[in-house]
């Protein structure tokens, strides 16, 4: 998540400069083809294409309501995450009648939970987004994609490490695993019946925010709609500088012959300008699809994972807790 009031302009050519770069050498091409090489019947009336340009903003305007929705759902749903976490460490406080151990390693046990759940959600899959290699480098400069298991070494016992190890879904394993000893602590008197029902709704509780995040992980932006937003838009600034030829040449008739000759360059910024801030719309809609990916706009889970952790570890009496996450490259990761 980026957290400056306002973007820097190194962070918006990584992802633009390319575009920008087509832009400049196309709008160009075009001007020459219309000025020098004196092909002055390629330009095509605006009208159709700002018809064209209203249909596409709506488009583009859809899609971005629509990702922003995914990326807001994910950010609530680990608003619970830290509120059940906190909910299930002041009851193991409470309402376990054992040694601090037990309770240290229920409460442990559970920061290994958020973690493998943070490294699951952050794999990719056949649908993430792919970047230009200067964005791509700055995600694999601070990106965890190591096996989810690793997050929870320091966290739980060797033995159970060892068995997460073998599994598929290591965050579904420790939850249970967590059931199994509350019901372990059941049967030595440990918990009343009653306290163990608390202690289990929590544990539901947390399977369902397991199941929301993997829900938005899984389930793909309908590419209908993400992918036909691109075209739709790449249609437009494609056709946008014989358009513009049009509209500058209507109002060369109105100007001094020393100005005509050049009036008509301002063609190939303007139309750069306005295929660039087509494109950048498009995009921010394709970076909000999918919110547990770890880059620049995403939900900031290892953050919030270390609040988590250090309010836990907090609640144990714990001495040297872990320092907050700080950003890497105006980013919260």
């Amino acid at each position: 998540m980026y957290i400056k009031r306002n973007i820097g302009w190194g962070l918006i050519l990584r992802f633009g400069w390319k575009n920008i770069l087509f832009f400049v050498f196309y709008a160009a091409f075009i001007f020459s083809l219309y000025y020098f090489l004196n092909l002055t019947f390629i330009d095509i009336p605006f009208q159709p294409l700002s018809v064209i340009g209203i249909a596409v903003a709506f488009y583009i305007g859809f899609k971005n309501s629509q990702s922003y929705d995914r990326f807001w759902e994910g950010r609530k749903i680990w608003g619970g995450i830290v509120n059940y976490s906190r909910t299930w460490a002041n009851q193991v406080l409470c309402l376990i009648d054992d040694d601090h151990q037990t309770k240290s390693i229920l409460i442990h046990r559970h920061i290994a939970w958020i973690n493998a759940l943070r490294i699951q959600l952050r794999q990719p899959t056949s649908f993430s987004i792919k970047e230009n290699s200067s964005v791509e480098s700055l995600f694999k400069k601070h990106g965890e994609q190591q096996p989810a298991c690793d997050a929870t070494k320091q966290f739980v016992p060797q033995e159970e490490y060892e068995d997460l190890l073998s599994r598929k879904n290591t965050a579904t394993h420790i939850v249970k695993n967590q059931g199994l000893h509350l019901k372990k602590l059941s049967k030595e008197g440990k918990i009343t019946e009653f306290d163990k029902q608390l202690l289990h709704a929590v544990l539901e509780e947390l399977y369902n925010l397991q199941g929301k995040c993997e829900r938005i992980k899984n389930t793909p932006f309908p590419r209908q709609y993400a992918y036909f937003s691109t075209v739709f838009t790449w249609i437009f600034v494609l056709l946008l500088p014989f358009g513009m030829l049009n509209v500058f040449e209507a109002e060369l008739a109105n100007m001094p012959d020393e100005i005509q000759r050049w009036f008509i360059f301002l063609m190939i910024p303007l139309s750069v300008l306005v295929s660039w801030i087509f494109t950048t719309m498009e995009k921010i809609g394709s970076n909000s699809e999918d919110p547990f990916e770890g880059r620049v706009n995403d939900v900031p889970m290892t953050a919030l994972c270390r609040t988590i952790e250090i309010d836990l570890r907090d609640m144990l009496d714990e001495d040297n807790l872990p320092e907050k996450i700080k950003p890497k490259d105006n980013i919260l990761y």
